[in-house]
């Protein structure tokens, strides 16, 4: 009960915060069994629109597939998520085909997986490294035909970049987004929204 509490919550404040810059698609169903994505998200503005979003607003510049989990994700439950994006890359080849189409494979979305924390040996069990030159510390890239991350959001820097991410940690980590949230002017974009969404968070634990 509690996991299917946190992913509604995430699910609510990336919605509220992409939705003023593309099509967030929630939930999508992938070919061959009742498997869903948690959030599909189309762009529909330049790049730079997507600057108040941080290094979250960097990770859907392009089409994205974003799987937040509550609790550190374990090898199983990346490689579902790892299987559900295949699914959706072969179904968008599918279309091309049956369109008589090029099929490119810049169409297929970007994964990203978000969890609070990820151990030293499940990122070596996938090859995940950083990209230090181009992405700051706490996210790690699988090999490049796979267009898939994982965003360990515990090691994430505390800047304001990261906030929108670091609202989906788990204890200090999310507590300190919290308290730098409410800090902000009451006018900042997404601020009051994004509160709303955490303090509901909180009354649905409680009474859970």
């Amino acid at each position: 009960m509690t996991r299917l509490i946190h992913d509604q919550f995430a699910k609510d404040l990336m919605e509220e915060l992409l939705s003023c810059f593309g099509e967030v698609r929630d939930p999508r169903r992938v070919p061959s069994e009742t498997r869903e994505v948690d959030v599909w998200f189309v762009p529909q503005v330049a790049p730079n629109a997507l600057q108040p979003l941080g290094v979250l607003g960097c990770m859907v510049q392009t089409t994205a597939i974003l799987e937040p989990f509550r609790n550190a994700a374990s090898a199983d439950e990346i490689c579902s998520c790892l299987l559900k994006a295949l699914e959706v890359r072969f179904d968008l080849q599918r279309q091309a085909d049956r369109n008589n189409a090029k099929f490119s494979p810049a169409a297929v979305p970007m994964l990203w997986v978000l969890t609070p924390t990820a151990s030293e040996r499940l990122l070596l069990g996938f090859g995940a490294k950083e990209q230090p030159e181009t992405w700051p510390d706490g996210i790690y890239f699988l090999a490049e035909s796979l267009k898939t991350a994982i965003v360990a959001i515990h090691q994430l820097p505390r800047t304001p970049e990261t906030l929108w991410l670091r609202l989906l940690g788990r204890g200090r980590v999310q507590e300190g987004a919290v308290r730098e949230l409410d800090a902000l002017p009451t006018t900042a974009l997404f601020r009051n929204k994004a509160l709303e969404l955490v303090l509901s968070l909180r009354r649905d634990l409680q009474v859970k």
